[in-house]
């Protein structure tokens, strides 16, 4: 909220309290008498004035800087001195405030009175403290969802940029093993390689791409993968093409489908590796599954599937369900992801 704004909606409650008993005591502004005019306006403005001290400069130059000892002395010592502005007030008007009415049998001593207007202060500074308190309750989540909201963004970002790295090292060695081998393949290798460096820097930049756009990322990468690997057993389907238009999150099946051929022995003939993705309305279906080499033991990297959980964590929270069945000969990742 902008200065003026807070000005305006401050300006208008005063306004507001301060009328209000003009209001209560006749509908005809021109019959409130004098005396109560005197009584509301005076120590109404004495009352706003020792709610402002304490919230403009009591609270935020004692309070917040942790100085609680000489806030409550301060805070003491400035109900103390409204009390005796506000008896010196009804002594200048003592025929207005206190001499005897049809609401006070007697004159008050200065004691009762001063308790009374001690009282009424007391009650402005926990109101102005409330408010004080509330205000910057409100400043410090906006401030912490933001900041919350910054650090998931940069931490999408390098959980992102792991990927590209990872993925074009992988492509660069498929591609240079085709060159080394003078396949005819490698012209359409590079050009699957650059239609997905494409997407990568052009397309996924934003926090989300159609469905349509994300498989023809992994179409391009599977090729890629066909055109690299003698005799590959690959499978690759898609159910429900006509939802493609639903939105998704950019790169986040690739690691897996990555660690499927990585890990994986995709020129296994008894058992294809296979990549489905079933498309409906309100959700994705997603398996891959790849039989395991005997010959390849390394560890999967934290870039792989630990990635794809974490960015699932951050931007699908709650809305997503990853299992992981491995038996002794196949490796299977299954994913439901809510859209």
């Amino acid at each position: 909220m902008n200065k003026s704004k807070r000005i305006f909606i401050h300006s208008g409650f005063w306004i507001f309290i301060l009328l209000l008993p003009f209001g209560l005591a006749s509908k005809d502004f021109t019959r409130v008498s004098y005396d109560l005019f005197v009584t509301v306006f005076y120590f109404g403005l004495i009352n706003i004035a020792v709610f402002y001290i304490n919230y403009l400069w009591l609270m935020p130059r004692y309070l917040n800087q942790r100085k609680f000892i000489s806030f409550i002395i301060l805070v003491l010592l400035l109900i103390a001195v409204s009390g005796f502005v506000k008896y010196g007030l009804a002594l200048t008007y003592s025929e207005i405030i206190l001499k005897p009415n049809r609401h006070r049998v007697a004159t008050p001593t200065f004691a009762e009175y001063y308790a009374g207007a001690v009282i009424v202060s007391t009650f402005f500074v926990f109101l102005s403290s409330a408010l004080k308190f509330a205000k910057d309750w409100f400043v410090n989540e906006k401030l912490r969802k933001s900041l919350e909201k910054e650090k998931l963004k940069a931490e999408i970002a390098f959980l992102r940029s792991q990927i590209n790295p990872h993925f074009l090292f992988n492509s660069l060695n498929n591609i240079y093993s085709l060159a080394y081998q003078k396949s005819e393949k490698t012209p359409e290798a590079i050009l699957k390689l650059s239609e997905i460096m494409r997407y990568m820097l052009d397309e996924s930049t934003g926090n989300s791409v159609s469905l349509n756009q994300e498989i023809r990322y992994l179409e391009n990468y599977i090729d890629l993968q066909r055109l690299r690997i003698k005799d590959a057993n690959i499978e690759f389907k898609v159910i429900g093409k006509e939802y493609g238009d639903r939105q998704i999150a950019p790169l986040i099946l690739i690691a897996i489908i990555e660690n499927a051929f990585k890990h994986g022995n995709p020129s296994d003939s008894a058992h294809p590796t296979t990549i489905e993705i079933e498309l409906l309305p309100d959700r994705l279906f997603f398996i891959a599954s790849n039989p395991k080499t005997m010959y390849n033991k390394e560890e999967a990297s934290g870039i792989g599937v630990q990635n794809v959980k974490r960015r699932l964590e951050l931007l699908y929270p709650g809305k997503y369900n990853l299992e992981i069945d491995e038996s002794r000969l196949i490796y299977t990742c299954k994913l439901s992801l809510v859209l």
